[in-house]
């Protein structure tokens, strides 16, 4: 990563003390900007039009791997040709986990050639067919005419296959939801997952609360998870026509996950620990378009960018504003988002053709980055932002799915309870492998480095039963009467036939990202790799006597309060106070070793 990624943390102090001046000279140096050099303006809105995004006369070659599929023509198949059809759209559905996109009236070079009316409609007929049957459903998309030379009109279509979802085998993409407090982070959620508009005070994000101190402040400042669902026609399934969390998942074969993150810095920790221990897919940035880029909004984008997380932007509040200001906050965020450190292309989404674009575009390239701009009051916009989540596909391939299903099982505790006539719970993310009811898995390490051994009683996904948990699910797993006080958040649960390394020591390449003063041997600071967090201190820095802001080095840390199960190649981040900074596990000093030297 390039190490400018820096300036998006800088100290928070700094932008506490400088936050109001700085709010009047963007706004001044805005206006004086647009006032001098009418002609830039006009240049960037040429460059982000906001009736449509523009497509070329063609599309990217196709892919044999992935969901998209380009067909000219299906008119009138043999019985043996709508075979191979039929098996060649399970492929594709397989790849995109339910999911599958053709783009009918296009060669597979990606030439946008088109079809006549007649032949569309026999085209869509046979898709038709070909989806029942593999118990699929089909939903076009958008169609657009394209030149060709000829008198007759030729248009091509976009059409979303989605597959009847087989036993607790829905698409579920996690999206973390991030942002500066008061933002509009909760109530926007609560308007995606209960379907009723907020009346301007708070009552849509009631429900997400789980303390009463967030409820009489109106400030999350724990992990909440809601839940919205797509069923295979691309309807919304949420709590306005779902009772309970097992309706949405029955009826839902697409699943999106939001876990609320908090956006007070007080509760920074809680946000990076959602960010390493949850996994998630995507990040949604919230910016409040009367206040602009202020608090942790920076920081926010920082980290997720720093664990690599692909983000886009939703700018709420637009009904509190003038169109000015809304426009103003865009450009504030357009212009951090082109920055050096950042690299990414703005697409500011303003229709529905936009919304499907943004949303392919986003999981194929990781530097387009989305922005919208939408009210939870009014309910400006937010159609658009539905459309992107029925639309957004998986990231990862059918092929990395099995090869990590092959592994021998491994889940990351994150959330410890204990239920009444259930006995304890765990939930979190089972990281490789497949785990089944009744398994027996060793749980570790305590604080003497050791496993202990369980068995799962019972599994449950989205807070409904569940036999079979395969690798990238999370799920709370049932353990009966295993005793709660042996168990910690940073714990994993993984295969007795697995030989986990446990180490006090570990050896990782950083940069660090801010500091005030130097970093240097005995400075202690907060680590956070994947569910760990521990404070752990710094034994020694390779060829350097200290460090400062921006600068690369291999440190060895020490773990003050237990041993942890790490691996080689995991991303790390640190931090302590204004003091951040992120690296990669390379070398791991295992407990034995330590304990022989020592």
């Amino acid at each position: 990563m390039d190490t400018r990624v820096a300036d998006l943390f800088g100290s928070l102090s700094t932008q506490r003390s400088g936050s109001q001046g700085a709010a009047h000279g963007a706004a001044g140096t805005a206006s004086r900007k647009s006032t001098k050099n009418g002609k830039k303006c006009r240049n960037r809105s040429a460059r982000y039009p906001k009736t449509s995004y523009n497509q070329p006369p063609y599309l990217p070659p196709e892919v044999e791997e992935g969901n998209i599929e380009y067909k000219l023509k299906l008119i009138n198949p043999t019985e043996y040709r709508f075979e191979h059809l039929a098996t060649q759209m399970k492929w594709r559905l397989q790849e995109g986990r339910g999911e599958a996109v053709y783009q009918i009236g296009v060669e597979d070079n990606g030439l946008l050639v088109g079809l006549s009316d007649e032949d569309m409609e026999s085209s869509l007929r046979t898709l038709r067919r070909m989806a029942e049957k593999v118990g699929a459903d089909i939903t076009v998309l958008r169609e657009r005419e394209v030149d060709y030379d000829s008198d007759e009109q030729h248009r091509i279509a976009e059409v979303l296959i989605r597959k009847v979802p087989d036993d607790q085998q829905f698409l579920d993409l996690r999206v973390a939801v991030l942002g500066n407090v008061d933002s509009g982070k909760s109530t926007l959620l609560g308007v995606l997952t209960q379907g009723e508009l907020d009346n301007g005070r708070g009552r849509a994000r009631l429900n997400l609360f789980r303390h009463l101190h967030e409820i009489q402040t109106g400030r999350t400042s724990s992990i909440s998870i809601e839940i919205l669902g797509f069923d295979n026609k691309g309807e919304i399934v949420n709590y306005s026509d779902s009772r309970t969390a097992e309706e949405i998942c029955e009826n839902a074969s697409k699943m999106i996950t939001f876990i609320d993150l908090a956006g007070h810095h007080k509760y920074l920790k809680t946000t990076i620990f959602g960010l390493t221990s949850y996994c998630p897919d995507f990040a949604m940035l919230v910016v409040s378009a009367n206040t602009g880029i202020a608090g942790t909004t920076r920081e926010h984008l920082g980290l997720a960018m720093a664990l690599k997380v692909p983000i886009f932007i939703v700018v709420s509040k637009v009904d509190l504003c003038t169109k000015s200001t809304v426009e103003r906050t865009v450009r504030q965020l357009e212009r951090i988002l082109k920055q050096p450190g950042c690299n990414k292309v703005p697409m500011l989404v303003a229709t529905t053709d936009d919304a499907v674009t943004a949303a392919q575009k986003f999981a194929q390239s990781p530097s387009i980055t989305p922005i919208f701009t939408l009210s939870s009051v009014s309910g400006e916009s937010l159609d658009l932002l539905k459309v992107f989540f029925n639309i957004l596909p998986p990231l990862s391939n059918c092929k990395e799915r099995e090869e990590l299903m092959q592994q021998l099982t491994e889940f990351q505790i994150d959330e410890i309870y204990t239920v009444p006539d259930v006995g304890t719970v765990v939930g979190g993310t089972l990281s490789s492998g497949i785990c089944r009811e009744g398994e027996q898995l060793v749980v570790g390490p305590t604080d003497d480095g050791k496993f202990q051994e369980l068995t799962v009683c019972s599994i449950q996904r989205n807070r409904s039963g569940c036999r079979v948990l395969r690798a990238g699910q999370a799920a709370t797993l049932a353990l009966g009467d295993f005793d709660r006080s042996l168990l910690r958040k940073g714990m994993v649960m993984v295969s007795p036939e697995m030989n986990p390394t446990i180490c006090w020591r570990f050896e990782a390449e950083i940069i660090l990202l801010f500091h005030a003063k130097t970093f240097h041997k005995g400075f202690q600071v907060t680590v956070h790799v994947g569910n760990i967090r521990q404070t752990a201190r710094v034994e020694a820095l390779q060829g350097k006597d200290e460090l400062r802001t921006g600068e690369k080095a291999v440190v060895r840390f020490r773990f003050l309060k237990h041993p942890e199960y790490l691996k080689v190649g995991a991303k790390l981040l640190f931090r302590e106070g204004v003091t951040k900074g992120i690296g990669q596990v390379t070398k791991l000093q295992p407990a034995s070793q330590y304990q022989h030297s020592s």
